[in-house]
């Protein structure tokens, strides 16, 4: 693999200066600067394996190679945030989230790409405002202006769902379908509909027996709006024909990266729906129990199969079943559980 080495930059809080890397990606511009990305090789915690480190120019990398070290990089002037801080930045991003998917359903925002990791609430955020957006429809019995499509999507799939909520004011959520965005043909379709143009006429270039049985034209003007929730973080993506695809699709929409990085942020995403009173809503739990569960998931953060709220959802289940909940989760909820 090419190496990098980087004279002057940083990643989040870390200084990096005269460090070598493997690189993974080249130099790149971006919104905010230049950034070569590397792989980290454990300087920056287990956590971050992947990662962009900022530049100011090109004149700050240099290409060859380099002796590749795994110590921790530089953390005297690393600023620690507290447990309140992130919980605190967390909860802004989301309130973004509901801001957005408000503006999606108002027609003000056309299209929106919303990423990161499985299980920390993403969707139920967004079903929220759908939900109390349709109240009145559901009343009135009418047909909902929302729908959540979730699961594998084919090209054609994609192309008729679209032609369905076509009109304005229609939203349509694609959630946990990534497999569109490994499909040349779905992603051209994706990018007419995400696209910030004043028309968006989507084409369908091909004879179709499913078009025709259907009455679905070969072209037609999208005029509502799409949200795409994905598990991806599109800067990590390794593939470049991949990731020139993702970043046509960034630029053609709002992307809202909700930036749960790390376990401890997971954690604490965790804990916030807890304090807020939303997690553990729909049982019967006292408050010290409920306490139990997030202190154990907090102390077995490295071992359970996934660090999210359906996970602390799975272990309250089987404070139903025994006292000893601890260890039917040990053996049901953890990796290499002895």
């Amino acid at each position: 693999m090419e190496q990098v080495l980087v004279h002057k930059g940083s990643y989040r809080n870390f200084t990096v200066n005269n460090q070598a890397f493997d690189l993974v990606k080249d130099y790149k511009e971006g919104k905010r600067g230049g950034f070569v990305t590397v792989r980290s090789n454990g300087r920056f915690g287990p956590e971050h394996d992947v990662v962009r480190i900022r530049v100011n120019g090109r004149d700050d990398i240099e290409k060859g190679e380099f002796d590749i070290q795994t110590e921790s990089a530089d953390t005297s002037n690393v600023v620690h945030e507290s447990d309140e801080y992130v919980m605190e930045r967390i909860r802004q991003r989301f309130d973004i989230l509901d801001n957005m998917t408000r503006a999606t359903i108002n027609g003000d925002v056309r299209a929106m790409i919303v990423s990161g990791p499985p299980g920390v609430g993403k969707s139920y955020g967004i079903e929220k405002q759908l939900e109390m957006a349709g109240l009145f429809d559901t009343i009135s019995a009418k047909e909902q202006k929302y729908e959540f499509v979730k699961g594998a999507m084919t090209p054609i799939g994609l192309y008729c769902k679209l032609f369905e909520r076509r009109e304005s004011n229609n939203v349509v959520v694609f959630d946990d379908c990534d497999s569109v965005l490994l499909d040349d043909l779905a992603l051209n379709i994706l990018k007419a509909a995400l696209d910030s143009g004043k028309t968006r006429r989507i084409h369908w270039n091909a004879d179709s027996h499913k078009l025709r049985s259907e009455d679905v034209p070969n072209t037609f003007e999208f005029r509502g709006s799409v949200i795409f929730v994905t598990n991806l973080k599109f800067e990590n993506i390794r593939s470049k024909k991949l990731a020139d695809h993702l970043e046509a699709l960034q630029s053609r929409c709002h992307y809202l990266d909700l930036t749960l990085d790390t376990m401890r942020d997971k954690i604490l995403r965790i804990r916030q729906i807890f304090r807020e009173g939303d997690l553990f809503k729909d049982y019967s739990l006292s408050q010290e129990r409920a306490e139990e569960i997030i202190d154990f998931m907090q102390d077995n953060k490295n071992r359970l199969r996934e660090v999210s709220l359906r996970m602390a959802l799975k272990i309250a289940d089987l404070t139903k079943i025994s006292d000893d909940w601890q260890m039917l989760a040990r053996n049901t909820c953890m990796v290499n559980s002895r």
